[in-house]
């Protein structure tokens, strides 16, 4: 049963790396609504945004954690919207939407599985993607109906291949081997692409701007990073052996985990800062916001019937989804509700702070609310 979940997961996890509200019309009088706009991958759309951490307990709301449950059954439109159907996964808790940034609105433009060729506007090679336009055309518009004071992008996880890393990792641990070697040689071959990519998707939301009207002054531009889903390998909480890391949906050996954690999240972390700069953008480094509340680290939690979901003990991040596993599988590994409540808290503060790079880590002990942020 598990060798043909594994297939099955396989076959869909390379998409491991989306309910926007409308860009709307003037305001009475004349004056337009100010908006903030998200665009990029699943990392912002929103992916994963339906569970309240992770549990054994299948079917039904299982144990408290999946708010698709309408009471009778499962409705994950209640989370995604209308873009549950086409993929894009844009929550209703996604980082954006419970931002406090200081305008009228949120756009959420973002969709999960989106590239930098989605990005992109199609006078520069631009294409669409899940039934949507190339998300910088829609930017235009939006642009054009409203005053847009800050655009956050997530973008170079895709490029890079996370999801297939990922996958290679998982299938790596199934034959009791190890994939961060060949894997560190394919992101080093990927990165002269990723760059390039979200270089010019920088330059492109730029020039939309200044096209629609408005000076680089007149908005803040924010690429953030991405955070491990898994946790150094000292620190998951099962033995680095048998079927439990499969059963509690951390199937990854401990020398991987740790080169995702130590090595490929801080590097494209470090790469995504360098395109920032270069892009006269701002930049949030979310390496280490979801430190400790990853997949199966030590002193999270499984939800149970007898223990109620809480931001305080659950993890913050979205099991491995097997054949086993309810849910999608693109929501494998991604922040669940509580890890993108996190990350909302963390562009709260970043609007609120002077104009600069910062980093958004957690407090052990708390809960979201417990987010901060320091220079970077």
């Amino acid at each position: 049963m598990r060798g043909k979940a594994l297939v099955i997961a396989l076959a869909t996890a390379a998409s491991i790396i989306g309910y926007a509200p409308a860009a709307g019309a003037a305001q009475p009088g004349g004056a337009q609504p100010t908006v903030a706009v998200a665009l990029g991958d699943s990392y912002i759309s929103g992916e994963a945004g339906r569970w309240l951490g992770n549990t054994d307990t299948v079917g039904g709301s299982s144990a408290g954690t999946d708010r698709a449950w309408n009471g009778s059954t499962v409705d994950p439109t209640r989370v995604y919207g209308p873009t549950y159907s086409s993929g894009c996964h844009r929550s209703d808790v996604s980082p954006l939407s419970g931002a406090s940034l200081g305008t009228d609105r949120l756009v959420n433009l973002a969709c999960s599985g989106a590239t930098s060729a989605n990005v992109l506007p199609a006078a520069m090679g631009g294409v669409p993607f899940k039934g949507e336009a190339p998300q910088i055309d829609q930017l235009a518009t939006v642009a054009g109906a409203n005053r847009v004071k800050v655009i956050v992008l997530s973008l170079g996880g895709n490029d890079l291949g996370f999801g297939t890393i990922i996958a290679s990792c998982i299938e790596a641990w199934f034959w009791g081997d190890y994939c961060a070697d060949d894997q560190q040689a394919t992101v080093d071959a990927a990165l002269p692409a990723m760059r390039s990519g979200v270089s010019q998707s920088l330059a492109a939301i730029r020039s939309t701007m200044r096209a629609a009207g408005y000076a680089d002054t007149d908005y803040r531009l924010v690429v953030q990073s991405y955070s491990s889903p898994v946790p150094r390998g000292a620190n998951i909480r099962y033995a680095d052996s048998g079927w439990t890391r499969w059963d509690m949906g951390c199937p990854v050996v401990n020398y991987d985990a740790t080169w995702v954690r130590d090595r490929l999240v801080p590097q494209l972390s470090t790469e995504l800062r360098t395109l920032a700069s270069a892009g006269g953008a701002e930049f949030l480094d979310l390496r280490d916001a979801l430190d400790g509340r990853e997949i199966c680290a030590r002193g999270r939690i499984r939800v149970t019937p007898a223990k109620a979901p809480s931001d305080v003990t659950a993890e913050w991040v979205r099991e491995f989804w097997s054949s086993e596993t309810e849910g999608r599988q693109q929501e494998t590994f991604h922040p669940d509700a509580y890890g993108q409540k996190a990350l909302s808290r963390c562009l709260t503060l970043l609007g609120a702070a002077a104009k600069g790079n910062y980093r958004c880590v957690n407090t052990a002990g708390a809960g979201v609310d417990g987010m901060r942020l320091a220079a970077a």
